[in-house]
């Protein structure tokens, strides 16, 4: 992972929840500009910072630096509400995927 990858992972996180740099910034209890000031390639967050931003997001840092996970907000309503189901339902479920996937 490098540099880019972050700046452009803050601005995919932050899109998804249709909110500007400078509405982040303050969420995170920064000064107005401060998103903007990473996402332009100015500066790195630090690892405080960075752990913020996961927080915000509601993601493990796991999570941040999966390319694979677009949407984590969904992901995670949907790891919930398996949660819920009984081990049949659950097997029904993980079947109908596979199947969805065409891994079988």
């Amino acid at each position: 992972m490098d540099a880019k990858f972050v700046r452009e992972r803050i601005t995919e996180l932050r899109m998804l929840k249709d909110m500007s740099e400078y509405q982040l910034s303050l969420e995170l209890g920064r000064s107005h500009s401060y998103i903007q000031s990473i996402t332009s390639g100015k500066t790195s967050p630090s690892m405080s910072v960075f752990f913020d931003i996961c927080n915000y997001f509601k993601i493990s840092p796991q999570e941040f630096f999966d390319k694979d996970i677009h949407n984590p907000d969904r992901i995670h309503g949907i790891v919930d509400q398996l949660k819920l189901l009984n081990d049949d339902d659950l097997a029904f479920f993980e079947e109908t995927l596979r199947r969805y996937l065409g891994k079988k």
